[in-house]
């Protein structure tokens, strides 16, 4: 990753951080930008609340030419149906959708410049499988999904790949609520065909390794790192 720009949105914790920490390692020039600067990390850092500030006036330090751009933040709004408003709806609409559509925006001169350029984004194991719940941000992340491989073939020409990210159930602080004891994480353990839920590293991996030119002829993928669950019984 030496020498390539990397933007990171939402780098402060979990899998943003995670991945942050890898490419460091790995000689990346890192751009964060959240609402808190990520511990730890060398970074350009832009201080920005998605929910409160345009992108235009929050993102006002990035290069010239991003060789990648990753879009963290999400949400974990767990109800019945009938307990979900509108407003939960608009709101996981707004963090895990706009929020991305907005960053791209921003960022889209940067990254056509690359010429070979990768943006990941995070959809999640419940756009796929049906899990009780789990409407409102499964309704979101599919539309992640569709942003995904809408945005792959319009970019296509320009060799900027675009491609996603869909988990299971990480060990993040976001996530903290329903590994809450030890009764808890056994049986999300349990859970999965591979045993155990997943850790911020195993997805930052995959991440990692999309940005990379390795994966130079993968666009428009909904990649699975969720231990066996999209798929097994």
């Amino acid at each position: 990753m030496q020498g390539k720009n990397i933007l990171i949105v939402g780098a402060s914790s979990g899998i943003g951080h995670a991945l942050a920490e890898s490419l460091q390692a790995q000689g990346a020039t890192l751009f964060t930008a959240g609402r808190t600067q990520p511990e730890g990390i060398q970074s350009t850092h832009m201080t920005w609340d998605i929910t409160k500030t345009p992108a235009a006036d929050a993102l006002t330090q990035l290069p010239d030419t991003l060789h990648g751009v990753v879009y963290c933040p999400g949400t974990i709004n767990l109800k019945p149906f009938q307990r979900l408003t509108l407003d939960d709806y608009r709101s996981d609409l707004e963090v895990n959708v706009l929020g991305a559509v907005a960053t791209i925006h921003a960022c889209y001169a940067a990254i056509k410049k690359s010429k070979g350029g990768s943006i990941v984004l995070f959809s999640t194991v419940a756009a796929k499988l049906g899990m009780g719940m789990h409407s409102s941000v499964s309704v979101a992340k599919s539309a992640v999904e569709g942003l995904t491989k809408s945005l792959a073939a319009e970019l296509a020409p320009f060799n900027v790949r675009v491609n996603a990210v869909a988990p299971s159930l990480t060990d993040t602080p976001m996530a903290q609520f329903l590994l809450a004891d030890d009764t808890k994480r056994e049986a999300a353990n349990k859970r999965h065909p591979l045993n155990r839920y997943g850790s911020p590293q195993d997805i930052a991996g995959m991440a990692a390794y999309l940005l990379t030119d390795q994966a130079s002829w993968i666009t428009g993928q909904i990649i699975g790192v969720d231990g066996g669950m999209g798929t097994l019984k």
